[in-house]
């Protein structure tokens, strides 16, 4: 029988841990194994539990959900951790990306787009809710491109490559790629492995940030 993804739900008002986790559990494959209704609380829980996922709200009593993912980093927590929040604005987004957060989704999606962000970030992807990513690029796009860092790019990555990661930035996961690009999703694997490599970061979320602050995704 195939293991459940385990989660714990961090927010400091129990309504909204009670709603997400009936919500949550009605997915087979999925079970809630703790809750936490602030930060301090949520990183004593995640390292005793050691879940596969914890979703995590920003603004939250005795320690925030920044600060607390901080901690779980520097303490090396396993735990993919997707921000759960009701910002939209791009600088809280930037900033959960650069300390290492896996996904990032608004507390007004349905619950579609929150299980697939909790299966997607388990299974080793980054998730940014897509209108976040659009949002991000294109707020990025405003600013004038660099020819210089264009060309710098071009000697890195092919132009395949540069494909690849325009649509990473735009928030497409491998499958999506592959549909759009024609090509298979073990090819698009291979891209992404090389991208990795070649601009040297470690996940999906650290290049889609490279591709929108050296400007290489597509203005529109």
């Amino acid at each position: 029988m195939k293991e459940k993804i385990r989660v714990i739900i961090a927010d400091d008002h129990s309504m909204v841990r009670e709603g997400l986790k009936q919500l949550i559990e009605l997915e087979d494959d999925i079970e809630v194994v703790d809750q936490a209704g602030n930060g301090e609380e949520a990183i004593k829980k995640a390292m005793e539990k050691k879940p596969d996922v914890i979703l995590m709200d920003i603004n939250m009593p005795v320690l925030n959900g920044i600060e607390a993912v901080k901690r779980l980093r520097e303490q090396k927590c396993p735990s993919k951790i997707i921000m759960l929040t009701i910002h939209n604005e791009i600088e809280y987004l930037l900033e959960t990306i650069e300390i290492g957060i896996d996904g990032y989704i608004l507390k007004d999606s349905d619950s579609e787009a929150l299980i697939t962000a909790i299966h997607t970030v388990y299974e080793g992807e980054s998730y940014i809710q897509p209108n976040m990513a659009a949002q991000l690029v294109k707020a990025m796009n405003k600013e004038q491109i660099v020819p210089d860092e264009k060309s710098e790019l071009k000697n890195k990555l092919t132009s395949r490559e540069i494909e690849v990661l325009q649509l990473i930035a735009e928030g497409l996961l491998n499958k999506e790629i592959a549909q759009k690009l024609c090509i298979s999703e073990k090819t698009v694997k291979n891209h992404v492995s090389n991208i990795f490599r070649k601009i040297d970061v470690c996940d999906r979320t650290q290049a889609a940030v490279y591709a929108i602050k050296e400007h290489i995704v597509e203005i529109y």
